[in-house]
């Protein structure tokens, strides 16, 4: 065998080698499957309450359940709360990677107490709406579009729309600022966002498995392309709010291991409108809110009555004569 056929033979063993790995991480990572290594990951601190789905608050509630379909023609489910009072304030509320639109209960009671309508949808492969792959928010942004023309054709011309996300669920919201949208959208609220796909999966490759980027990442990224749409680097939530010129609340827990914490002031130095920042300290990934309700709930009334007319005033029934 001559030296040439030995090299040969040896870069298509390192090729098989690498394109295996990629399918691997492809697998764990972006495939609709279930993600055991989240159970196990010890930057997601278990509270006892976990993710406080606020089961007995949502079981008490007219949760309607709702259907649309992408611009890819996807089935697409959310759940829609309306507002205890007549009101044309809506929150789209956004869950996070392996989770759910029910699982986003406490935002929602959060925003239901401050007389909004609530739209808790389930992401492209996650929960009741279809897709067999995870879009990190990149596909995921052009469905919150069509949510929110969802809820102008429910709501009317007077709607007002804010975009809550968490983790993954904020980057979405962060990736959706940054495409053209109704002036009805008025503000954004993202808790723990990543600065983009590349990045998060560039840590979490070195948290998880000890490994570089190179030249994994750039092999599963062009997999995902094959199978799911999009490379890796597409997936941008820094140049999205480079684009927009809505205003946005950043709000991250300074001991987040799983997102790191640090991301949260690059977001905010390229976010293109007013921006305002919430850091809470001690809080973990997705654990914001838990630490301490009350402030995290007076952090976003404060910024989004910035943006939103007031509520109308309730109707004064006429004194009988």
């Amino acid at each position: 065998m001559t030296a040439a056929s030995i090299v040969l033979i040896c870069a298509i063993v390192i090729v098989l080698i690498l394109f295996g790995a990629s399918m691997y991480f492809y697998n764990v990572g972006i495939r609709r499957s279930q993600k055991e290594f989240l159970e196990t990951d010890p930057a997601l601190v278990k509270v006892d309450h976990p993710w406080e789905m606020e089961e007995e608050w949502l079981g008490n509630q007219a949760v309607e359940t709702v259907h649309i379909q992408g611009e890819d023609g996807l089935s697409l489910t959310g759940y829609y709360i309306p507002a205890p009072l007549p009101s044309n304030r809506t929150a789209i509320v956004v869950h996070g990677y392996n989770s759910q639109g029910r699982e986003m209960g406490a935002f929602a009671k959060l925003y239901s107490e401050m007389g909004f309508h609530v739209l808790m949808p389930d992401n492209r492969g996650h929960g009741q709406s279809g897709g067999n792959y995870i879009g990190f928010g990149w596909h995921d942004r052009r469905d919150i579009v069509q949510w929110i023309h969802f809820i102008l054709e429910r709501s009317g011309p007077d709607a007002q729309i804010i975009l809550h996300g968490v983790s993954m669920g904020g980057a979405t919201v962060l990736m959706t600022s940054g495409e053209q949208l109704p002036d009805q959208v008025k503000c954004i609220v993202s808790d723990c966002a990543y600065t983009s796909v590349k990045d998060i999966l560039t840590y979490q490759l070195k948290q998880m498995y000890k490994l570089p980027p190179f030249p994994l990442l750039p092999v599963t990224s062009l997999v995902c392309k094959l199978r799911a749409g999009y490379f890796f680097g597409e997936g941008s939530a820094l140049k999205q709010v480079a684009r927009t010129r809505l205003p946005i609340l950043f709000i991250h827990g300074d001991r987040d291991a799983f997102v790191p914490f640090p991301m949260v002031h690059r977001l905010a130095a390229a976010a293109g409108g007013e921006k305002d920042l919430y850091v809470v300290p001690t809080a973990a990934h997705a654990n914001a809110y838990f630490v301490n309700k009350k402030e995290y709930a007076q952090r976003i009334a404060r910024f989004v009555n910035r943006y939103l007319s007031p509520l109308p005033e309730p109707a004064k029934s006429e004194p009988v004569v």
